[in-house]
């Protein structure tokens, strides 16, 4: 699963800026985590949150022309084991039902929102993610919307 890109180097000391695209930068980008890359496994030394993006150190990388030749270099690791966990590629296709078990269409796809991600219905019905409570093992995704929003 990807978890970023590497966007460019930082400084002469083979720092590299990701722009990362999970919610979860605090494990992704922890000293020891292992990312995966075209090229191979790259180890986190260190990480840090820079100007809505991560400066991040990979063993290995002690220049800037290590840290050159990682740009445009997809980012890649393990999905986490979370109890809980919801994730976009088990949710296409799943049928929606609320919390009654009134059925409301299939989920066709998921769309970014900076409040919180959408499952588009094929009927073009948009629902936050927020409001799910519940991925059955039956393949059902189960929510709690708030009154008139799936009428």
């Amino acid at each position: 699963m990807e978890v970023g890109v590497v966007v460019k180097p930082h400084g002469l000391r083979g720092d590299v800026i990701v722009d990362l695209v999970t919610n979860r930068p605090e494990v992704r980008v922890a000293p020891g985590a292992v990312l995966s890359t075209p090229g191979g496994d790259l180890e986190v030394v260190s990480s840090r949150p820079h100007q809505g993006r991560w400066i991040v150190v990979f063993a290995g990388v002690s220049d800037r022309n290590g840290a050159e030749a990682l740009r445009g270099t997809r980012l890649s690791a393990e999905a986490l084991d979370e109890d809980g966990a919801l994730w976009v590629h088990e949710l296409i296709g799943a049928e929606v039902v609320d919390t009654t078990g009134r059925a409301h269409g299939a989920v066709v796809a998921v769309e970014a929102n900076p409040a919180a991600d959408l499952l588009v219905l094929d009927d073009d019905r948009l629902i936050p993610l927020t409001f799910v409570v519940e991925r059955r093992p039956d393949g059902m995704v189960v929510v709690d919307a708030p009154p008139g929003l799936l009428d």
